[in-house]
Protein backbone atom coordinates (compact mmCIF):
# COMPACT_ATOMS: atom_id res chain seq x y z
CA UNK A 1 0.00 0.00 0.00
CA UNK A 2 1.26 3.74 -0.91
CA UNK A 3 -0.41 6.45 0.51
CA UNK A 4 -1.23 10.11 -0.87
CA UNK A 5 -0.47 12.93 1.65
CA UNK A 6 -2.15 15.32 -0.31
CA UNK A 7 -4.53 16.60 2.54
CA UNK A 8 -7.20 17.01 -0.22
CA UNK A 9 -7.42 13.84 -1.70
CA UNK A 10 -10.57 12.01 -1.38
CA UNK A 11 -8.97 8.44 -1.40
CA UNK A 12 -5.50 8.46 -0.51
CA UNK A 13 -4.52 4.76 -0.81
CA UNK A 14 -3.19 3.69 -3.46
CA UNK A 15 -1.53 0.38 -4.75
CA UNK A 16 2.92 0.09 -4.49
CA UNK A 17 3.33 0.18 -8.39
CA UNK A 18 1.63 3.67 -9.12
CA UNK A 19 4.07 6.77 -9.12
CA UNK A 20 0.90 8.73 -9.01
CA UNK A 21 -2.46 8.74 -7.28
CA UNK A 22 -5.14 7.71 -9.01
CA UNK A 23 -7.51 10.06 -7.08
CA UNK A 24 -5.49 13.27 -6.83
CA UNK A 25 -2.60 12.56 -9.36
CA UNK A 26 -0.40 13.52 -6.65
CA UNK A 27 3.05 12.00 -6.77
CA UNK A 28 3.48 9.15 -4.42
CA UNK A 29 7.06 8.53 -4.68
CA UNK A 30 8.70 11.26 -2.13
CA UNK A 31 11.78 12.91 -3.51
CA UNK A 32 12.61 10.43 -5.39
CA UNK A 33 12.74 7.76 -3.02
CA UNK A 34 10.39 7.89 0.05
CA UNK A 35 6.90 5.43 -0.10
CA UNK A 36 4.22 6.30 2.25
CA UNK A 37 3.27 3.18 4.30
CA UNK A 38 1.41 4.34 6.98
CA UNK A 39 -0.49 7.54 8.91
CA UNK A 40 1.26 7.09 12.91
CA UNK A 41 -0.28 10.03 14.13
CA UNK A 42 -1.71 13.98 13.46
CA UNK A 43 -2.60 16.89 15.59
CA UNK A 44 -3.43 20.43 14.94
CA UNK A 45 -0.46 21.74 12.39
CA UNK A 46 0.76 17.86 11.00
CA UNK A 47 0.79 14.65 10.15
CA UNK A 48 3.32 11.93 10.75
CA UNK A 49 3.61 8.67 8.34
CA UNK A 50 5.65 5.92 8.17
CA UNK A 51 7.27 5.83 5.24
CA UNK A 52 10.12 3.32 3.36
CA UNK A 53 13.39 4.75 1.71
CA UNK A 54 14.42 2.84 -1.34
CA UNK A 55 17.87 4.35 -1.34
CA UNK A 56 18.71 3.55 2.35
CA UNK A 57 22.22 3.11 2.65
CA UNK A 58 24.48 -0.22 4.09
CA UNK A 59 24.80 2.07 7.41
CA UNK A 60 21.25 2.61 7.75
CA UNK A 61 19.79 -0.08 10.33
CA UNK A 62 16.04 0.03 8.41
CA UNK A 63 14.55 1.25 5.43
CA UNK A 64 11.28 2.39 7.63
CA UNK A 65 11.68 6.20 8.43
CA UNK A 66 9.50 8.54 9.82
CA UNK A 67 7.71 11.68 7.61
CA UNK A 68 6.58 14.56 9.56
CA UNK A 69 4.19 16.53 7.71
CA UNK A 70 3.60 20.16 8.42
CA UNK A 71 0.01 21.31 7.07
CA UNK A 72 -0.33 24.45 8.59
CA UNK A 73 1.37 27.15 6.43
CA UNK A 74 2.16 30.23 8.79
CA UNK A 75 5.38 31.86 8.84
CA UNK A 76 5.82 31.02 12.57
CA UNK A 77 5.64 27.42 11.94
CA UNK A 78 7.74 27.03 9.25
CA UNK A 79 10.61 28.91 11.02
CA UNK A 80 10.29 26.38 13.63
CA UNK A 81 9.63 23.37 11.34
CA UNK A 82 13.10 24.43 9.19
CA UNK A 83 14.76 25.13 12.70
CA UNK A 84 14.39 21.73 13.66
CA UNK A 85 15.34 19.98 10.74
CA UNK A 86 18.31 22.44 10.59
CA UNK A 87 19.24 21.45 14.12
CA UNK A 88 18.93 17.59 14.19
CA UNK A 89 20.91 16.86 10.54
CA UNK A 90 23.59 18.68 13.06
CA UNK A 91 23.34 15.87 15.73
CA UNK A 92 25.20 12.56 16.05
CA UNK A 93 24.11 11.10 19.11
CA UNK A 94 22.25 7.59 20.11
CA UNK A 95 20.49 9.43 22.33
CA UNK A 96 18.39 11.75 19.11
CA UNK A 97 17.00 10.44 16.14
CA UNK A 98 19.20 10.55 13.05
CA UNK A 99 18.17 13.08 10.23
CA UNK A 100 20.01 13.15 6.94
CA UNK A 101 21.71 16.58 5.77
CA UNK A 102 18.56 16.32 3.02
CA UNK A 103 15.74 14.76 4.80
CA UNK A 104 13.83 18.61 4.92
CA UNK A 105 12.12 18.95 1.62
CA UNK A 106 9.06 20.83 0.52
CA UNK A 107 6.52 18.97 -1.49
CA UNK A 108 3.42 20.44 -3.60
CA UNK A 109 0.02 18.27 -3.95
CA UNK A 110 -1.32 18.30 -7.54
CA UNK A 111 -2.63 21.28 -8.41
CA UNK A 112 -2.13 23.15 -5.35
CA UNK A 113 -0.13 26.06 -4.21
CA UNK A 114 0.14 25.34 -0.92
CA UNK A 115 3.55 23.46 -0.38
CA UNK A 116 3.85 20.28 2.41
CA UNK A 117 6.99 20.76 4.27
CA UNK A 118 8.31 17.38 5.18
CA UNK A 119 11.17 16.03 7.40
CA UNK A 120 12.40 12.56 7.35
CA UNK A 121 14.07 10.90 10.49
CA UNK A 122 15.11 7.71 11.81
CA UNK A 123 12.36 5.68 13.30
CA UNK A 124 12.78 4.84 16.79
CA UNK A 125 11.02 1.10 17.83
CA UNK A 126 9.91 0.75 21.50
CA UNK A 127 8.00 2.86 23.90
CA UNK A 128 8.05 5.91 25.80
CA UNK A 129 8.45 6.38 28.64
CA UNK A 130 4.75 7.30 29.80
CA UNK A 131 3.73 4.01 28.26
CA UNK A 132 6.34 2.18 29.52
CA UNK A 133 5.36 2.97 33.06
CA UNK A 134 1.43 2.41 32.15
CA UNK A 135 2.21 -1.25 30.66
CA UNK A 136 5.10 -2.43 33.08
CA UNK A 137 2.31 -1.16 35.97
CA UNK A 138 5.29 -0.17 38.82
CA UNK A 139 7.40 2.33 39.40
CA UNK A 140 11.31 1.67 38.47
CA UNK A 141 14.19 1.41 41.04
CA UNK A 142 16.68 3.66 42.23
CA UNK A 143 19.45 2.76 40.84
CA UNK A 144 17.94 2.19 37.08
CA UNK A 145 16.18 6.01 37.89
CA UNK A 146 20.29 7.36 38.50
CA UNK A 147 21.19 5.37 35.47
CA UNK A 148 18.36 6.95 33.48
CA UNK A 149 18.99 10.33 34.82
CA UNK A 150 23.23 10.06 33.82
CA UNK A 151 21.68 8.58 29.95
CA UNK A 152 19.49 11.64 29.74
CA UNK A 153 21.96 14.14 30.97
CA UNK A 154 24.54 13.11 28.22
CA UNK A 155 21.96 13.84 25.77
CA UNK A 156 21.24 17.36 27.08
CA UNK A 157 25.59 18.19 27.32
CA UNK A 158 25.10 17.03 23.66
CA UNK A 159 22.35 19.50 23.12
CA UNK A 160 22.96 22.29 25.04
CA UNK A 161 27.27 21.96 23.52
CA UNK A 162 25.34 22.94 20.91
CA UNK A 163 23.72 26.25 22.45
CA UNK A 164 20.12 24.52 21.99
CA UNK A 165 17.79 23.83 24.57
CA UNK A 166 14.90 21.11 24.38
CA UNK A 167 11.67 23.04 26.55
CA UNK A 168 9.72 19.55 26.76
CA UNK A 169 11.24 17.00 28.15
CA UNK A 170 8.41 14.42 29.85
CA UNK A 171 7.68 11.05 29.68
CA UNK A 172 6.04 11.02 26.77
CA UNK A 173 9.03 12.21 24.95
CA UNK A 174 11.70 9.74 26.01
CA UNK A 175 11.77 6.56 24.09
CA UNK A 176 12.97 3.42 25.28
CA UNK A 177 14.25 0.90 22.70
CA UNK A 178 14.22 -2.82 22.97
CA UNK A 179 17.87 -2.84 23.96
CA UNK A 180 17.83 -0.46 26.41
CA UNK A 181 18.76 3.02 24.97
CA UNK A 182 16.65 5.87 25.64
CA UNK A 183 16.30 8.21 22.89
CA UNK A 184 14.46 12.13 23.68
CA UNK A 185 12.22 12.71 20.50
CA UNK A 186 10.40 15.99 19.69
CA UNK A 187 12.19 18.87 18.82
CA UNK A 188 9.94 20.78 17.01
CA UNK A 189 10.19 23.19 20.24
CA UNK A 190 13.90 23.49 20.82
CA UNK A 191 15.31 26.96 20.83
CA UNK A 192 18.69 28.26 20.23
CA UNK A 193 20.66 30.18 22.73
CA UNK A 194 21.35 33.45 20.23
CA UNK A 195 21.59 37.17 21.11
CA UNK A 196 18.41 37.17 19.24
CA UNK A 197 16.78 34.98 21.52
CA UNK A 198 18.27 36.60 24.68
CA UNK A 199 17.17 39.89 23.58
CA UNK A 200 13.58 38.74 22.70
CA UNK A 201 12.91 36.98 25.95
CA UNK A 202 14.25 40.09 28.07
CA UNK A 203 11.60 41.92 25.62
CA UNK A 204 8.82 39.63 26.89
CA UNK A 205 8.61 38.34 22.97
CA UNK A 206 9.02 34.73 23.27
CA UNK A 207 6.34 32.48 23.12
CA UNK A 208 5.66 30.66 26.80
CA UNK A 209 5.33 27.28 26.51
CA UNK A 210 4.05 24.83 29.50
CA UNK A 211 3.69 21.35 29.30
CA UNK A 212 1.44 21.29 32.96
CA UNK A 213 3.88 19.49 35.75
CA UNK A 214 7.03 18.91 33.78
CA UNK A 215 7.43 23.14 32.71
CA UNK A 216 9.27 25.24 35.11
CA UNK A 217 7.55 28.52 36.16
CA UNK A 218 9.69 31.00 33.95
CA UNK A 219 9.19 28.61 30.37
CA UNK A 220 5.26 29.88 31.31
CA UNK A 221 6.33 32.95 31.29
CA UNK A 222 8.41 33.12 28.01
CA UNK A 223 11.89 32.83 29.85
CA UNK A 224 13.16 29.44 29.48
CA UNK A 225 16.78 28.86 30.01
CA UNK A 226 19.00 25.50 29.63
CA UNK A 227 18.53 25.09 33.08
CA UNK A 228 14.21 25.02 32.67
CA UNK A 229 15.80 21.19 30.87
CA UNK A 230 16.70 20.29 34.05
CA UNK A 231 13.81 21.04 36.00
CA UNK A 232 11.62 18.95 33.58
CA UNK A 233 14.00 15.85 33.65
CA UNK A 234 13.92 16.30 37.33
CA UNK A 235 10.03 15.81 37.14
CA UNK A 236 10.48 13.23 34.60
CA UNK A 237 12.49 11.41 37.11
CA UNK A 238 10.05 11.48 40.03
CA UNK A 239 7.36 10.41 37.80
CA UNK A 240 9.42 7.26 36.64
CA UNK A 241 10.33 6.20 40.72
CA UNK A 242 6.62 7.18 41.76
CA UNK A 243 4.62 6.56 38.66
CA UNK A 244 2.48 9.23 39.37
CA UNK A 245 1.87 12.48 37.60
CA UNK A 246 3.97 15.49 39.50
CA UNK A 247 1.44 17.63 39.78
CA UNK A 248 -0.42 15.53 42.28
CA UNK A 249 2.56 15.96 44.87
CA UNK A 250 2.48 19.80 44.43
CA UNK A 251 1.55 21.64 47.59
CA UNK A 252 0.32 25.27 46.48
CA UNK A 253 0.23 26.24 49.94
CA UNK A 254 4.23 25.92 50.38
CA UNK A 255 4.78 25.76 46.74
CA UNK A 256 6.50 22.81 47.02
CA UNK A 257 6.69 19.34 45.60
CA UNK A 258 5.89 16.84 48.40
CA UNK A 259 6.93 13.42 46.45
CA UNK A 260 9.45 11.38 48.51
CA UNK A 261 6.70 9.54 50.79
CA UNK A 262 5.55 8.27 47.62
CA UNK A 263 9.03 7.01 46.91
CA UNK A 264 10.57 5.96 50.10
CA UNK A 265 12.76 3.66 48.67
CA UNK A 266 15.07 6.47 47.47
CA UNK A 267 17.79 7.54 48.94
CA UNK A 268 17.68 10.96 50.60
CA UNK A 269 21.40 11.74 48.89
CA UNK A 270 19.16 10.91 45.73
CA UNK A 271 16.18 12.58 46.64
CA UNK A 272 17.97 16.02 47.72
CA UNK A 273 19.46 15.71 44.06
CA UNK A 274 16.18 15.95 42.69
CA UNK A 275 14.67 18.41 44.28
CA UNK A 276 17.64 20.54 43.48
CA UNK A 277 16.92 20.12 40.00
CA UNK A 278 13.11 21.33 40.44
CA UNK A 279 14.36 24.46 42.56
CA UNK A 280 12.12 26.91 41.63
CA UNK A 281 14.21 29.06 40.67
CA UNK A 282 16.97 28.85 37.63
CA UNK A 283 19.60 30.35 39.83
CA UNK A 284 19.33 27.31 42.30
CA UNK A 285 19.34 24.30 39.61
CA UNK A 286 22.94 22.95 38.80
CA UNK A 287 24.01 25.44 36.25
CA UNK A 288 25.45 22.75 33.48
CA UNK A 289 24.91 19.09 32.51
CA UNK A 290 28.62 18.41 33.18
CA UNK A 291 27.90 19.31 36.80
CA UNK A 292 24.71 17.28 36.48
CA UNK A 293 26.82 14.47 35.42
CA UNK A 294 30.14 14.53 37.98
CA UNK A 295 27.75 14.56 40.87
CA UNK A 296 25.19 11.58 39.36
CA UNK A 297 28.53 9.38 38.92
CA UNK A 298 29.62 10.29 42.37
CA UNK A 299 25.97 9.28 44.03
CA UNK A 300 26.19 6.46 42.06
CA UNK A 301 29.36 5.25 43.63
CA UNK A 302 28.37 5.80 46.84
CA UNK A 303 25.26 4.19 46.67
CA UNK A 304 26.32 0.97 44.74
CA UNK A 305 30.38 0.92 44.55
CA UNK A 306 30.61 0.65 40.89
CA UNK A 307 30.93 3.02 38.43
CA UNK A 308 27.69 3.13 36.50
CA UNK A 309 29.26 4.16 32.63
CA UNK A 310 30.72 0.30 32.99
CA UNK A 311 27.01 -1.41 33.34
CA UNK A 312 25.61 -4.01 30.15
CA UNK A 313 23.05 -2.68 28.73
CA UNK A 314 19.97 -4.24 29.63
CA UNK A 315 17.54 -5.43 27.20
CA UNK A 316 13.74 -5.00 27.53
CA UNK A 317 11.28 -7.07 26.99
CA UNK A 318 9.28 -5.06 25.14
CA UNK A 319 7.23 -5.91 21.73
CA UNK A 320 8.67 -3.67 18.43
CA UNK A 321 6.46 -1.01 18.66
CA UNK A 322 5.59 2.31 16.02
CA UNK A 323 7.79 5.43 16.82
CA UNK A 324 5.72 7.50 19.18
CA UNK A 325 4.91 10.03 16.71
CA UNK A 326 6.92 13.30 17.15
CA UNK A 327 4.62 16.07 17.75
CA UNK A 328 4.31 18.32 14.73
CA UNK A 329 2.48 21.07 16.95
CA UNK A 330 4.94 23.87 17.33
CA UNK A 331 4.61 26.22 20.03
CA UNK A 332 1.87 23.97 21.21
CA UNK A 333 3.05 20.43 23.13
CA UNK A 334 0.96 20.25 26.48
CA UNK A 335 -1.81 17.55 25.21
CA UNK A 336 -2.18 15.72 22.06
CA UNK A 337 -5.38 16.90 20.14
CA UNK A 338 -5.14 13.17 18.80
CA UNK A 339 -4.70 11.39 22.23
CA UNK A 340 -6.79 12.38 24.97
CA UNK A 341 -5.89 12.41 28.89
CA UNK A 342 -6.05 9.02 31.10
CA UNK A 343 -9.21 9.29 32.65
CA UNK A 344 -8.08 10.04 36.51
CA UNK A 345 -8.63 12.81 38.86
CA UNK A 346 -7.05 15.87 38.63
CA UNK A 347 -4.75 17.13 41.84
CA UNK A 348 -6.74 18.37 44.59
CA UNK A 349 -6.71 22.30 44.51
CA UNK A 350 -7.65 24.23 47.44
CA UNK A 351 -10.64 26.11 47.47
CA UNK A 352 -9.25 29.41 47.78
CA UNK A 353 -7.53 28.67 44.71
CA UNK A 354 -11.18 29.03 43.48
CA UNK A 355 -12.50 32.87 44.79
CA UNK A 356 -12.38 36.00 43.05
CA UNK A 357 -9.75 37.72 45.47
CA UNK A 358 -6.98 34.78 45.44
CA UNK A 359 -3.91 34.45 43.19
CA UNK A 360 -3.36 32.16 40.94
CA UNK A 361 -0.84 29.30 41.57
CA UNK A 362 1.48 27.20 39.23
CA UNK A 363 -1.15 24.06 40.08
CA UNK A 364 -4.06 25.70 39.52
CA UNK A 365 -2.61 27.20 35.78
CA UNK A 366 -1.63 23.57 35.50
CA UNK A 367 -5.12 21.93 35.99
CA UNK A 368 -6.97 24.69 34.00
CA UNK A 369 -4.64 23.52 31.26
CA UNK A 370 -5.32 19.89 31.13
CA UNK A 371 -8.90 20.58 31.33
CA UNK A 372 -8.99 23.27 28.50
CA UNK A 373 -6.78 20.91 26.21
CA UNK A 374 -9.37 17.79 26.33
CA UNK A 375 -11.77 20.38 24.60
CA UNK A 376 -9.97 22.15 21.96
CA UNK A 377 -6.53 20.34 22.03
CA UNK A 378 -3.11 21.34 21.94
CA UNK A 379 -3.73 25.09 21.40
CA UNK A 380 -4.67 25.28 25.32
CA UNK A 381 -1.72 25.99 26.39
CA UNK A 382 -0.81 29.31 24.27
CA UNK A 383 -4.74 30.29 24.89
CA UNK A 384 -3.27 30.18 28.74
CA UNK A 385 -0.12 31.87 28.45
CA UNK A 386 -1.91 34.57 26.62
CA UNK A 387 -4.40 35.27 29.05
CA UNK A 388 -1.78 35.51 31.12
CA UNK A 389 0.24 37.68 29.51
CA UNK A 390 -2.22 40.76 29.53
CA UNK A 391 -3.39 40.28 32.72
CA UNK A 392 -1.02 38.70 35.40
CA UNK A 393 -3.06 39.41 38.11
CA UNK A 394 -6.41 37.69 37.13
CA UNK A 395 -8.29 35.67 39.75
CA UNK A 396 -8.87 32.34 39.38
CA UNK A 397 -11.96 32.76 38.42
CA UNK A 398 -11.71 34.86 36.19
CA UNK A 399 -9.08 33.12 34.53
CA UNK A 400 -11.35 30.15 33.77
CA UNK A 401 -13.95 32.48 32.41
CA UNK A 402 -11.88 33.88 29.78
CA UNK A 403 -11.07 29.87 29.45
CA UNK A 404 -14.04 29.21 28.57
CA UNK A 405 -15.00 31.69 25.93
CA UNK A 406 -12.90 29.63 23.98
CA UNK A 407 -14.53 26.59 24.05
CA UNK A 408 -17.38 26.63 21.11
CA UNK A 409 -19.85 24.68 22.48
CA UNK A 410 -21.78 26.41 25.10
CA UNK A 411 -22.31 22.88 26.99
CA UNK A 412 -18.58 21.95 26.75
CA UNK A 413 -17.76 25.55 28.49
CA UNK A 414 -19.95 25.14 31.13
CA UNK A 415 -18.44 21.42 31.74
CA UNK A 416 -15.04 23.03 31.77
CA UNK A 417 -15.80 25.47 34.20
CA UNK A 418 -18.05 22.84 36.26
CA UNK A 419 -14.90 20.53 36.43
CA UNK A 420 -11.80 23.13 37.14
CA UNK A 421 -13.95 25.78 39.60
CA UNK A 422 -15.50 22.62 41.73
Amino acid sequence: MSLCINPRCPNPINKDSLLFCVSCGSELLLEGRYRVRQQLGGGGFGKTYEVKDSQAGYESQSDLKVLKVLTYNHPKYVELFQREAQFLARLNHPGIPKVEPDAYFVYYPHNSADPLHCLVMEKIEGLDLKEYINRRGSCISEKRAIQWSIELVSILKEIHSHHFFHRDIKPSNIMLRADGQLVLIDFGTAREVTETYLSKRSEGQVTGLFSAGYSPLEQLNGQAVPESDFFALGRTIVYLLTGKHPSEFYDSYVDDLRWREAAPNVSPMFADFLDRMMARLPSQRPQSAEVILRELEEIYRSLYGSDPHSRMKTSVAIEPLQQKPASPEIETTTVQATRPLPDRAPPKVPERAATDDSRLDLNFISRSQQELAQFIGPIASIICQRILSKNPTISPRDFVEALAHKIPDPKQAEEFQRRVLK
